[in-house]
């Protein structure tokens, strides 16, 4: 992504290498396929940029003894900055004609932290955070790579500062003393990233710490250049192929199964790490063709081929292209409902328009303005204008996502019987009414579901798919005789609002003990963090939460549910059996110990997305956004399961839920889906009188006393 000067002046093979880069992420973008791993031309780019940003600052230290900032940044401003506003104004302007209202908000968000450069990190604290399973990709995700690059350059030169002025000094050598410099930030970034990656992959993909190690490698190729090119010319050529290989292994290897970054990136890294210095030994290309191989024996390496007409000329563009292709294809996916690999491949083909008119009429002539490459500050006002009118139109899209148009209403106001599930009665069975189609009021907005969770969310108390640690948290009636505990994944803390409203109201103290994706048994399921998706850590965090509720924090009764259906067998199939196994496994210890367990029934998966299909669907959204009937991905595991353990009963909540089998989007006035399978808190706490008496008799069935 950075400017085109080189240590040795334009070189068209690392233009080439840019083009490659920008090349297999619009493949792998598109679908195409083959490329598994074309992801890591991002990591490429990071390699490119830290060699040539780097190879500048070199020459600037060792031509006066220092570094200017404000020239620097003012480089940096001018070349990435109005292209970048122009690609966010135009992602607004399609994100409001093309995109669910419903993603305005976030999308808003996320265009003011791009036009900041800190929109890795809300990528980061998205991709952990299990509220926000069904957000879709932002439209400006691609400026997450950016951002990394420019928090960098914040860094490395003010570092580079500092070490020029020892230089002067204590007259040292200068690309030594950088390397020592360059070594203190790639040797511990490279090892945070093997850790990060290996703990907690979804976060490491996206900060800024597991990812300047690649751009450190980049700029110790441009310490080192005076090195590289005293290399023999046909050992550099040897190692530019090599690299070039190496490159081309991890593409067609390398997938999204691959634990990212860590040490699978040093595979594109050190590739293109080599084809640049490989390629320095070896001589480069100019754009008219007339020196290809160069000089010095340019012609044994990859240089004829990455220095070809078409692939400079991408290689040039390429920065327009990264910016433009992926809004195109988040927008084509919602309007098509999914993309053929031929509709990506046409999409992302078709992003070289938007690119070339930016690069042509809106990159360029201000880049090379009189006035901007004659004055720095002229140059750094411009990056700052850009800056702001980013983040104006990030500002004006949060606003206008600020409400769905649904008329909201306060449950207070209107009587129990018609709020929420008490429009279904509070008997052994809902009563028959006919759901109203078109209800007046609304809550929560749908824009809010998503955020309509139970509270234990926002006290930190579910732990995220990566750690293993058990993680407990207290309601109700602290130092009760009487103690349930809530154990198990998501679909078991959708409950709690219930829970919490039966622990008051008969004094008991619930004791959570939940993690994402996780049903309490210990057959091991599919997913989870690890490259192959076993979820081992599932099965760790299951063990330690028996061997607390067997001991000193045994409870009175466990409640617990469950989103999985199958396990792995010895022969690693998913089988049913396996899951039902692994519940009664469990749930006989604990009956063996005088503790018994309620299941309460999963909830169906609708098979769609309640609240983004009402915002969509505004004018007959009670019929549009009607979900299917079923009895959920994990509840015949825990109707089998109940069936074998004499001290566990089941709670079927579903009726209510979905009733007469119809899975509404409203009923009574209250919003029933936050997620695509999750219940609102809100509707939850409309069912509380129902579960309570659910809850009650089964306990009384269970010779345990509820009052």
């Amino acid at each position: 992504m950075a400017d085109r000067d080189s240590a040795a002046g334009f070189r068209a093979d690392v233009e080439g290498l840019r083009a490659i880069a920008v090349l297999t992420v619009m493949w792998f973008h598109a679908g195409l396929g083959g490329l598994t791993g074309g992801f890591a031309g991002v990591d490429i780019f990071f390699v490119i940029s830290g060699f040539l940003i780097t190879g500048q600052l070199v020459r600037e230290v060792e031509a006066s003894g220092r570094i200017s900032l404000p020239r620097f940044y003012a480089r940096r401003a001018k070349r990435l900055f109005p292209a970048a506003a122009t690609v966010l104004v135009a992602t607004a302007v399609l994100t409001l004609l093309a995109l669910p209202r419903v993603t305005w908000r976030d999308t808003g968000g996320d265009l003011v932290a791009a036009a900041a450069y800190v929109v890795n990190w809300r990528l980061a604290a998205r991709s952990v955070d299990y509220l926000a399973t069904d957000t879709a990709h932002s439209p400006v995700q691609q400026f997450w790579s950016l951002a990394v690059e420019e928090q960098y350059y914040l860094l490395w030169p003010v570092l580079l500062t500092l070490v020029a002025v020892l230089i002067r000094r204590w007259r040292l050598p200068v690309r030594p003393m950088m390397g020592v410099g360059l070594a203190a930030i790639t040797i511990p970034s490279l090892a945070w990233s093997i850790h990060l990656t290996s703990s907690d992959p979804a976060r490491a993909y996206f900060v800024t710490t597991t990812r300047l190690w690649e751009l450190g490698i980049g700029a110790l190729v441009a310490v080192g250049a005076p090195v590289c090119r005293a290399l023999p010319p046909r050992v550099g050529a040897a190692l530019a192929w090599a690299g070039l290989a190496l490159i081309g292994v991890g593409l067609w290897t390398q997938d999204t199964t691959t634990s990212w970054p860590g040490s699978a990136a040093l595979v594109p890294v050190l590739g293109a790490a080599a084809v640049i210095a490989g390629g320095a030994a070896g001589g480069w290309a100019n754009v008219g063709g007339a020196a290809v191989g160069g000089v010095r024996g340019g012609g044994w390496g990859p240089v004829a081929l990455l220095g070809i007409r078409p692939l400079v000329w991408i290689g040039g563009l390429s920065y327009s292209l990264y910016l433009w292709h992926w809004p195109l294809v988040v927008v084509a996916t919602h309007v098509f409902d999914g993309l053929a690999p031929w509709q990506g491949a046409a999409v992302v083909a078709a992003s070289v328009v938007p690119a070339w008119v930016t690069q042509r009429l809106i990159e360029n002539p201000l880049r090379f303005h009189p006035a901007v490459v004659a004055r720095t500050r002229t140059a750094l006002l411009l990056g700052l204008v850009c800056s702001l009118v980013g983040v104006g139109t990030g500002a004006t899209l949060l606003r206008a996502g600020g409400h769905s148009g649904f008329a909201p209403i306060d449950l207070s106001s209107i009587p129990v019987s018609r709020a929420g599930a008490g429009v279904l009665g509070t008997g052994a069975t809902p009563r028959p009414v006919e759901i109203d189609q078109h209800p007046v009021g609304v809550t929560p907005d749908p824009l809010r579901a998503p955020d309509d969770a139970p509270r234990l969310y926002a006290d930190d108390c579910q732990v995220e798919l990566a750690p293993v640690e058990v993680k407990v948290c207290r309601y109700g009636s602290p130092g009760s005789s009487k103690v349930l505990a809530l154990v198990g994944d998501s679909k078991a803390a959708q409950w709690f609002p219930a829970i919490e409203r039966f622990a008051d109201t008969h004094g008991w103290e619930v004791r959570t003990y939940l993690k994402s994706s996780c049903p309490w048994s210990p057959a091991l399921i599919y997913g989870g963090v690890d490259a192959d998706h076993r979820y081992v850590a599932c099965q760790e965090w299951g063990r330690a939460v028996l061997a607390r509720l067997s001991g000193p924090e045994r409870p009175t009764v466990v409640v617990t549910s469950g989103i999985r259906r199958v396990a792995y067998a010895p022969d690693g199939t998913e089988q049913l059996s396996v899951m039902v196994d692994g519940y009664v496994d469990y749930w006989q210890r604990l009956g063996r110990l005088g503790v018994p367990v309620v299941a309460v029934m999963d909830t169906p998966q609708p098979g769609l997305t309640a609240y983004v299909c009402m915002t969509d669907h505004p004018g007959d959204f009670m019929t549009r956004c009607r979900g299917a009937w079923n009895t959920g991905s994990g509840g015949l595991a825990l109707v089998e399961a109940v069936k074998r353990v004499p001290t566990a009963r089941l709670i079927d909540m579903n009726p209510w839920v979905c009733p007469q089998q119809g899975c509404w989007p409203v009923i009574g006035h209250v919003l029933v889906w936050r997620q695509s399978a999750h219940l609102t808190a809100t509707y939850v706490e409309t069912l509380a009188p129902v579960f309570d008496a659910r809850l009650t008799a089964a306990l009384r069935e269970l010779r345990v006393p509820a009052g």
